[in-house]
Parts: structure tokens; sequence; C-alpha cells
């Protein structure tokens, strides 16, 4: 299994309210966000893991170049996107087979993780298995439609009725996706939540997996929400 980690943001929002760290830098239970992605990626057959970091972070550079001499699985790049979906891109090239792609900042379950992954290792006929959740603490919530079967039928920036799911942000893509991203990226459009539509418009087989609490790392409240979460609490 091949892992993709997007940790180019700038992380404004932490650093107005103080918190001075780069975001993936910035630490869950005493772990980095980094560290602990990649910790979970290797406990869950990690072949290689692609992660894009900002140029523009002098500390989060340094401190990746030293732990990527470490971690020989890593695929490291440096640069500074516009986007999370143009980071996406830029990691394209470094990514091969079937692959797991989330940012530095989403938080969830070790053990609902290694259960997604298991699920999507064992369904070979399925094009994506998006992480999903009913747990919505999202200043714009990314609405996913599903049909009783758990496919997916499309993405939604606002609420529909019989929608149950919001994005959490954790997609498991063949390699069919990558050509989807490449026709997208050429045709000069942006936004991850547009690209996950363009899955769908072009056919794509996508299932939701449920996970319970998933959670992003946006402001400072988030850290402590996060560590629930991460201890069950």
């Amino acid at each position: 299994m091949h892992y993709a980690i997007i940790a180019a943001g700038d992380g404004s929002r932490l650093t107005n309210e103080g918190i001075e760290l780069p975001k993936p830098l910035v630490k869950i239970n005493g772990e980095t966000l980094i560290d602990r992605l990649i910790r979970i990626f290797n406990e869950n057959h990690a072949e290689s893991i692609s992660i894009i970091i900002n140029s523009t972070k002098p500390q989060l550079v340094e401190y990746m170049a030293q732990l990527s001499q470490k971690e020989k699985n890593i695929k490291l790049i440096s640069a500074s996107t516009p986007s999370s979906v143009h980071s996406f891109y830029k990691l394209r090239e470094h990514i091969s087979g079937r692959f797991c792609l989330t940012t530095v900042d989403t938080v969830f379950d070790e053990k609902e993780f290694a259960e997604y992954i298991g699920t999507f290792e064992q369904n070979k006929t399925y094009d994506g298995m998006m992480g999903v959740t009913a747990y919505i603490d999202d200043e714009k919530p990314l609405y996913v439609k599903t049909v009783e079967n758990g496919k997916i039928e499309g993405f939604y920036d606002k609420y529909e009725d019989g929608i149950k799911y919001i994005s959490a942000g954790i997609y498991a893509l063949n390699p069919i996706a990558l050509e989807v991203l490449d026709r997208f990226m050429q045709s000069g459009q942006s936004r991850m939540r547009n690209y996950q539509r363009a899955l769908v418009a072009e056919g794509l087989n996508l299932y939701a997996y449920p996970f319970g609490k998933v959670i992003d790392i946006d402001h400072k409240t988030d850290i402590e929400k996060a560590e629930k979460i991460v201890r069950h609490v």
C-alpha cells in the first residue's frame, strides 16, 4: 500500500492564534501530526509514503530532511502550492499503485483507520473508498450523498435531504484516479472537492467508509478535540 500526505499548507489560522510551530509539527498527545501519520501508515503496510511540505517553513524543511534520512520509504517534496489539489498534483509523480491520501492535520482513530485500509485492500473492484463521518466540526463541510450500498452519488457544498455524512478528508484510490487528476488539472480547475466531483462525473466506483469522529486541526481549540479523539474520551 502506498500513502501520500499533503503538508504544504500555510497554517495561518493557527499562527494567528499564537501557535508558532508549523502545523505538521504541532503535537497531539506528545506526538507531532506528521510523525503520527507516518507511524500509522507504516503500521498499515506502507511501501512508500510521499509527502509534500511547505518550502517556506525552514523549521519544517529541516525536520523533514532529517526524518527522511531515517525513514527510507519516505519520498519528500518541498514546494509552495496554492491549494491542496495542487499539492496532490505535485505528489502525483511519486505515487504508484493503489494509495491512500490525506492531509497532515486530519486526526482519526487508529483502529478505525486500520479497518478502513484492510477493507480497501480486500475490495479490488473499488476505484476508491472515501472516508466519511457523521460528525460535523468543519466550517465548510463537503456533504457526501450515498445510495443504499454505500456507493457515492455526489459531493455537495450544502446539505440535502437524506445525506448522512460529510467528507473526512481520507481518500483511498486506484491509479485510475490519477488519470482523472491529470485531466482535471489540465482543464484549469481547482479545489479538492471539485476533483472529487470529477471522479463521480467520470463514472468511477466510489464508496463511502464511515469513521466515528474525524477532525482537522484548523484552530487552537481543535488540538484539545483531537486529543480526545485519540484518547477515546
